[in-house]
């Protein structure tokens, strides 16, 4: 089971990983997950080349190649494939990439694609009777309270920095931009509260101490569920004298449920992925964000940031109805609501969304899309014009991530927020901490708003002094993604 190396994103934090000693962010759960619906007596292994080579070696010992991919990492996956049919393997694939995009890859034996938990035991069954067939899909939605538990046992969890689980699939919202509707459907199915808690208890027995990302699309898509889930889980975090830091991605309507926003504090989740988009509210009705529309976006993130979650943002820029004041007012918004974690990204066409759909029927569709939305391509053409478009973009890139900026708005941040995380400080954060001193405390041009910030935070707020340093660390990964978006013509 492979899978492909991720490119230089705003979210693979590669600049960053060598501040606390990880090869990669987090481990391919869906393929962990996919090797837990395999027969129980094949001989597994995973290869993913975030954290390691692919040997001729490891493709020689297997019968079959899985290969799993999302659309960044397409060029990847297509190595692979090659190698693997090189050395005469046989080629299974699916996932994000393939679902959407099958017949861009040539020299794929069979395709899983959508659910595994559905089409996977098909393949495995014409496998057994000799019967294979090239493509295996689906539209039926699974039962994910029957889905395993993933196999841990096939990671070095020191290789990684953070565990991911997933309580829920498919989002209540139908944004026209957005694929998820298209992978996981509109209804949120959730794991029972039960299977959840042995989720976290195994990832504790196997040793597991340190940030646990919740995966979801939407976690709080299905708010009756998830607030029976959340008090169990404050239960177990505090009679395992809180283990985990959780994080995950919402909506904004999170603000507007004090119940909600207690309980995921109280369960220790200490950062939330809002997609904020926009505050042309003209831009949020044309691609039905309408959750977002008629409401105080800069409060709703305050509020969060009060109930102890810190506030990551999605925005876009390149809606038909953005006209050139878009960037300053992002910039002038970003700045102001104080969230440091902003990625700010072109609006993409992903297959076979609305979106996408609506642009062909246009004729303004000019390319498949990279999966990547924060490298400066567009794959479709834009009331506003390409070049003003892309030149307003790395203006706002260069803006917010330039480091009086960045650090204001880090600061902005920490004065608005009130920490509840129970966290512990570890030798690991120590030498995190001492290694951000070194390369940018002495180092980096950022030194001077460095030490400003961390005396600041240290005198003002310290119990925020550590996500002040982990800030400080995100941001010298996000000066140099900014510059390699500057960089591209």
């Amino acid at each position: 089971m492979v899978y492909p190396r991720y490119p230089d994103t705003f979210w693979s934090f590669r600049y960053a990983l060598k501040f606390v000693s990880k090869k990669s962010v987090f481990p391919p759960l869906g393929l962990l997950t996919v090797a837990s619906l395999l027969p129980k007596g094949w001989n597994k292994k995973v290869v993913d080349l975030n954290v390691r080579n692919l040997k001729d070696e490891d493709i020689l010992w297997a019968d079959y190649v899985f290969v799993s991919a999302m659309m960044v990492q397409e060029k990847s996956a297509k190595e692979i494939i090659d190698r693997v049919k090189i050395l005469g393997k046989t080629v299974v694939a699916g996932g994000p990439a393939f679902t959407t995009g099958f017949d861009r890859f040539e020299n794929v034996d069979y395709f899983v694609l959508n659910e595994a938990e559905i089409t996977l035991p098909l393949f495995l069954k014409d496998l057994e009777e000799g019967n294979l067939k090239k493509i295996y899909t689906s539209t039926e939605r699974p039962d994910i309270t029957k889905t395993p538990i993933p196999s841990w046992n096939l990671i070095n969890f020191k290789d990684y920095l953070t565990m991911p689980v997933q309580y829920s699939r498919g989002c209540p919202y139908n944004c026209e931009f957005c694929d998820i509707i298209i992978m996981n459907g509109r209804i949120p199915r959730t794991k029972t509260k039960e299977q959840m808690i042995n989720e976290f208890q195994i990832l504790y027995d196997l040793g597991w101490r340190d940030s646990v990302f919740v995966v979801d699309d939407n976690f709080i898509g299905n708010k009756e569920n998830v607030k029976k889930l959340l008090p169990y889980l404050v239960r177990w975090q505090k009679k395992h004298k809180y283990p985990f830091k959780l994080f995950t991605e919402a909506s904004v309507n999170l603000s507007d449920d004090k119940e909600l926003m207690k309980l995921m504090s109280m369960a220790n989740f200490n950062k939330v992925f809002l997609g904020i988009e926009t505050p042309n509210p003209e831009s949020l009705r044309e691609c039905d964000k309408m959750l977002n529309v008629n409401k105080d976006l800069v409060e709703s993130v305050k509020t969060i940031q009060r109930n102890g979650m810190q506030v990551m943002g999605g925005f876009i820029v390149g809606f038909d109805n953005d006209n050139e004041t878009i960037f300053d007012s992002q910039i002038k918004f970003i700045q102001q609501i104080g969230v440091a974690t902003a990625m700010v990204g072109l609006l993409t066409a992903m297959p076979q969304t609305r979106l996408w759909h609506r642009l062909k029927k246009e004729g303004r569709l000019v390319k498949r899309s990279t999966g990547e939305n924060t490298d400066g391509s567009l794959n479709f053409i834009p009331k506003m014009g390409k070049e003003k478009l892309i030149n307003g973009y790395k203006q706002i890139i260069k803006t917010i991530y330039n480091n009086k900026n960045y650090y204001k708005r880090v600061w902005t941040f920490i004065k608005n927020y009130k920490p509840t995380v129970k966290s512990k400080i570890r030798i690991a954060d120590i030498g995190s901490f001492l290694k951000s001193i070194w390369f940018i405390g002495i180092l980096s041009k950022a030194r001077f708003y460095y030490w400003k910030l961390l005396i600041k935070t240290g005198i003002i707020k310290p119990k925020a002094f550590s996500i002040a340093v982990e800030l400080a660390i995100e941001g010298s990964h996000y000066e140099k993604v900014a510059r390699r978006v500057l960089s591209v013509n």
